[in-house]
């Protein structure tokens, strides 16, 4: 089972530590989503001076490419891609349900690739497996995320998502067995809570997931900002208090990081900081800025003086102006490492406030000062 320590509650919120195989994460945390095994633009040596204490990676595009079983062969993802903190996979199953012209059935489902149409299959069982293959800390079981937003699919959606989580739950045990015997590193399974906008469904689906033997839970699925917080609340009240739990593709607004953790999340990933870097929008205290802006041009101060980001300590923003102008690829790898190293130094301060007592107050303050 895995190991998880609780330093300190105030009401849902907690402080705490996951202990894996590649290290300690002190949580709440934001984890980097590196999806094909990298964070875009970043290398992993930037993404730990940046202070990042885990990864994200899709088992659906390491599948695709470059094949889970070459990954395995390389050794597991931490030699593969030289990252030695721990790892997250999620399932893909989220980037599956997306995908047109996916059929959908009790055994699994089927689907093209969106990258050269090849046919796939991908069960309950051979997602654990390929998840093993990986080798992170901590797989995702595979869910059904329903397209449609009607209640009756949500519904139908998540029973199925129950289902397949029991089939997880048996492979992954199995799997576990076999890993013992080779004297393999531990890996662990969380369940996935859905149940979309509907909370009734999704305390159903919490409860159901809490009765599993699980290491932790993931929150995943449609749902609205406005609604996070309550559906969080009714959520994490029923989520077992002595396992982890991870808010899905989560983060890209601080909102997002300051409700998770308010209401009971301990990790969160989200692809937006580094998304919305590429193409020039960038985190300041007082809010998002658009460097590609003309107002930029003559302006020789640091992106944020009180930052100490590679980019911030070093570049300004008529620096970064000029290389988005000039479509620099060095542009997008400055941008990149400060919007990341933002949303991982704002959730690491939301961890000091929450140790400190202070945790309103700092919500407060920075919320106002961010969205004025």
């Amino acid at each position: 089972m895995l190991k998880f320590d609780i330093e300190k509650r105030e009401g849902l919120a907690r402080v705490g530590v996951i202990h894996t195989p590649h290290g300690d994460i002190k949580t709440p945390a934001f984890v980097g989503a590196a999806t094909r095994a990298t964070v875009k633009a970043l290398t992993m040596k930037q993404m730990n001076e940046l202070g990042s204490q885990a990864i994200l990676a899709n088992t659906y595009h390491l599948i695709l490419r470059p094949g889970t079983e070459l990954i395995k062969k390389a050794g597991g993802l931490a030699k593969f891609n030289s990252w030695y903190k721990p790892t997250f996979t999620d399932s893909g199953g989220f980037q599956i349900f997306s995908l047109p012209d996916v059929k959908i059935s009790e055994k699994g489902v089927k689907f093209k690739s969106h990258i050269d149409g090849t046919k796939f299959e991908i069960t309950p069982e051979s997602s654990m497996q390929a998840q093993w293959q990986i080798g992170a800390d901590i797989h995702m079981a595979f869910d059904h995320l329903a397209k449609s937003e009607d209640k009756k699919d949500m519904e139908a959606a998540m029973h199925r998502t129950h289902a397949w989580l029991d089939r997880c739950v048996k492979e992954n045990q199995k799997l576990a067995k076999q890993a013992v015997k080779n004297h393999e590193s531990e890996q662990y399974l969380y369940g996935i809570v859905q149940g979309g906008t509907f909370n009734d469904l999704r305390a159903e689906s919490a409860k159901y997931c809490a009765d599993q033997p699980v290491d932790g839970f993931g929150i995943g699925g449609v749902f609205t900002a406005d609604g996070m917080a309550e559906m969080l609340k009714t959520v994490n009240s029923i989520l077992p208090e002595n396992k982890p739990r991870h808010l899905l593709g989560m983060g890209q607004e601080p909102l997002d990081l300051f409700i998770g953790a308010e209401f009971g999340c301990d990790t969160f990933d989200c692809v937006g900081p580094t998304r919305m870097a590429r193409n020039g929008s960038l985190y300041t205290y007082d809010g998002r800025i658009n460097i590609k802006n003309a107002k930029y041009t003559y302006d020789f101060t640091p992106l944020m003086p009180d930052c100490d980001c590679e980019c911030c300590k070093n570049y300004s923003k008529a620096y970064l102006h000029h290389l988005f102008k000039t479509d620099e690829i060095t542009a997008k790898i400055l941008a990149s490492i400060h919007n990341e190293h933002f949303v991982v130094f704002v959730t690491d301060q939301i961890r000091q406030s929450l140790l400190d007592g202070n945790f309103q107050k700092y919500k407060q303050q920075f919320l106002s000062r961010y969205y004025k």
